[in-house]
């Protein structure tokens, strides 16, 4: 771990001993969010994306000394490894040193090199190779037996640079400096693929493409390397020729004898046969990667803000799943989301049964005391939030669009089916919009977030990485908030921190069968629910029916006595100390502290004490499109139109302006300044106005700007 932590300390602005202590967390099994909490003190105040880096670089530490492990062995199993190369590859710090240290000692398949070594012709190879003033011919001719299928000096000479070029791709230090060029000056050439022209018509930006590669931006490589994998596209990625076989002549040709100009012969094959490909495939692989980490960046952003979206919190709600010729699916739920009825209206084309729907509607508002109505903004919501703004309701309703963006994956999926085992997908659908406007983390948890559609290539990217990201997020911001363990699903609880599935599920069984939970200490009798499970946990579930009120707060079980030693020094209850910011402020926090206990916790403490169990969402904002605008062929260009935003990608933002089409705001109409990264100038799920820059109804395209619309 020693190693680790002075490599880490290195690598980042992090001081050794919060790195030290980090990891010992991280290795005794400490999430990321129970550690940026709860362990402050130990950790010098780390926060959750410092221990995640951290957590992260250490895998792919523990990765290489593994990998490093395995060619140590094999090089010991063939009785070659010396000192000399034992120190290299312990010191190797990258998997492409200590992949080019082991080439040599890879067993090979059958290669050009190989079957000349098996006919004999390595010392003929040395013998170039050393570029001695030598007769050339003469000691070629020496080799040739037909037995061996050398039958003349030229095919002696032919293998004897197999083995040559085989060696020159071999060697460390070769490599490097070409990988070096590749890095520096390499190019990604893009051109289309034989016959596709026409096929491939959405790819044409890339018909005819070269760029320096380090400049090129993720979204752009992933869009080639997309249309490549389509057949659309041929990808490929080189520097210029002549500077790589510069830089093997200088390297490898040190004079000018007959033997040298063999050498010389042996290197262009090496690059174009060996090194250039095997470079090529490495660049790919790094870019590659590159580009998948700043798209799973921007998709991680995007799930964090629509999962950390305002909730309406507890409230009846009938929610409306549009649709036009199979009509609208209607249910009401009551304050905790349960279902309490459903049915269809037909209120659209070809039906057209709109003032039967309307009645129903408010028959509906009525019987179940609605307080807010939620509509899905798939086809059919511009037209059915019409319907219920013409609706004149006894009371101050409101009415919001909802984002339904995966509904219909939830709706059929295995807990949907679990929970609604009576109702079909339409049923279940609703249910899940009207459940998101309540509380959109709640409702999303239950959702593969890939299927919640705020990313861009996601499809592309490397899966393992965006799952471990977007699980990270969806971790993170379920604990930020805090759970309420009595009305929890399993989803939701799942993701809290030291619980898990297996734990979830135990603790919902437990409460069917025992009823709710009345404080914290309870949930220890919960199967399988140990002590390390509930110091992960406590402090990110909340039981609001406990009589402690510290059970209702993010304060951790750890920390009552603190609490507890504060209201008796000012003989006062826990609950006064709680309700009183006058007697707050006579706490003074530096008499509680201990070894254990430093000012970092005391304050947390102190602050969850003045507002116990804050939800960091904001308030939810009451939003309405443009009425005078349903579909794309209302839109023209120079309108200024409120919108939301629904996606954010690398090159600019979409806005939702009410037409069934998001717009694109492009990178360059997001603000009267250069913009560097979208999301420094706009939130998912924000409210906008934009102006219409463009409009292609044919390819339902719409371009926007946000320019001169900035808050």
């Amino acid at each position: 771990m020693e190693k680790y932590v002075e490599q880490l300390t290195q690598e980042t602005a992090i001081n050794g001993w919060q790195i030290a202590r980090t990891l010992e967390l991280l290795k005794t099994g400490a999430t990321v969010p129970f550690i940026s909490r709860y362990r402050k003190e130990a950790t010098g105040s780390l926060d959750e994306v410092q221990i995640t880096r951290l957590r992260d670089r250490l895998q792919q530490l523990e990765e290489l000394d593994k990998r490093r492990e395995t060619i140590l062995t094999s090089i010991t199993d063939q009785d070659k490894l010396t000192p000399k190369l034992e120190k290299q590859i312990r010191e190797a710090t990258t998997m492409a040193l200590l992949e080019d240290l082991y080439l040599p000692y890879k067993p090979k398949r059958k290669t050009r090199a190989t079957k000349a070594v098996a006919k004999g012709l390595e010392p003929l190879a040395r013998i170039l190779f050393s570029q001695n003033p030598v007769n050339v011919e003469e000691k070629a001719r020496s080799f040739i037996n037909d037995t061996n299928e050398i039958p003349d000096t030229e095919t002696a000479l032919a293998g004897a640079r197999d083995i040559i070029a085989e060696w020159i791709n071999e060697d460390s230090g070769a490599r490097q400096r070409v990988r070096r060029l590749f890095e520096r000056k390499g190019q990604i050439h893009c051109r289309v693929a034989k016959g596709k022209e026409e096929e491939g018509h959405k790819y044409k930006n890339w018909f005819n493409w070269n760029e320096p590669l380090d400049k090129a931006p993720s979204h752009r490589i992933l869009a080639m390397f997309r249309g490549e994998n389509e057949g659309f596209l041929k990808v490929n990625i080189h520097p210029e020729q002549e500077q790589a076989l510069e830089v093997l002549e200088r390297i490898f040709v040190k004079d000018r004898h007959e033997s040298s100009q063999h050498v010389s012969i042996a290197a262009k094959d090496s690059y174009k046969r060996l090194m250039s490909p095997s470079m090529e495939t490495e660049m790919r692989q790094f870019y590659k990667r590159k580009a998948d980490e700043e798209a799973i960046k921007v998709f991680a952003e995007n799930l964090r803000q629509l999962l950390l979206a305002p909730p309406l919190g507890e409230k009846n709600i009938l929610a409306i799943d549009p649709g036009l010729r199979t009509g609208c699916k209607v249910v009401c739920l009551d304050r905790q989301g349960n279902l309490l009825h459903n049915e269809n209206i037909y209120p659209h084309p070809p039906h057209n049964k709109r003032k039967e729907a309307a009645a129903k509607i408010q028959s509906l508002v009525n019987a179940y005391q609605v307080e807010a109505i939620a509509i899905g903004n798939g086809t059919g919501g511009r037209e059915t939030e019409s319907l219920i703004r013409s609706i004149r309701f006894p009371t101050d309703i409101m009415a919001m669009m909802v984002n339904e963006s995966g509904a219909s994956v939830y709706s059929a999926s295995a807990t949907a089916r679990e929970e609604f085992p009576e109702y079909d997908v339409t049923v279940r659908g609703a249910v899940s919009i009207g459940r998101r406007l309540a509380d959109p983390l709640a409702e999303l948890v239950k959702i593969d977030p890939k299927s919640i559609g705020v990313g861009q290539y996601q499809h592309d990217v490397d899966q393992k990485l965006l799952k471990q990201s977007l699980d990270d997020v969806v971790v993170s911001s379920v604990n930020a908030v805090g759970v309420e363990v009595n009305t929890a699903s399993k989803e939701l609880l799942a993701y809290v921190s030291g619980l898990g599935p297996a734990l979830a599920a135990n603790i919902v069984t437990y409460r069917q069968q025992n009823g709710p939970f009345v404080s914290r200490a309870a949930l220890k009798k919960v199967p399988r629910f140990g002590a390390k499970a509930f110091e992960q946990a406590a402090g990110f579930l909340r039981v609001n029916q406990s009589k402690n009120p510290l059970d209702q707060s993010a304060v951790h079980p750890e920390s009552y006595h603190i609490v507890q030693a504060m209201a008796k020094d000012l003989g006062v209850s826990i609950g006064d100390l709680m309700k009183t910011e006058s007697l707050r402020k006579q706490i003074n926090i530096q008499k509680y502290k201990s070894e254990t206990v430093g000012l970092p916790t005391l304050k947390d403490i102190l602050s969850e004490l003045e507002k116990p169990g804050r939800d960091p969402r904001k308030e939810i904002a009451f939003f309405e499109f443009d009425r005078s605008v349903k579909n794309i062929q209302d839109l023209k260009p120079g309108m200024k139109l409120p919108g939301i935003v629904t996606n954010i990608t690398a090159f600019g933002a979409f806005v939702d302006v009410g037409v069934h089409q998001d717009g694109l705001v492009h990178i360059s109409q997001l603000a009267n300044r250069f913009v560097s990264n979208p999301a420094e100038v706009v939130n998912l799920n924000q409210k906008v106005m934009v102006s219409i820059l463009e409009v292609d109804v044919e390819r339902k395209r719409i371009q926007m700007s946000l320019k001169d619309h900035e808050e």
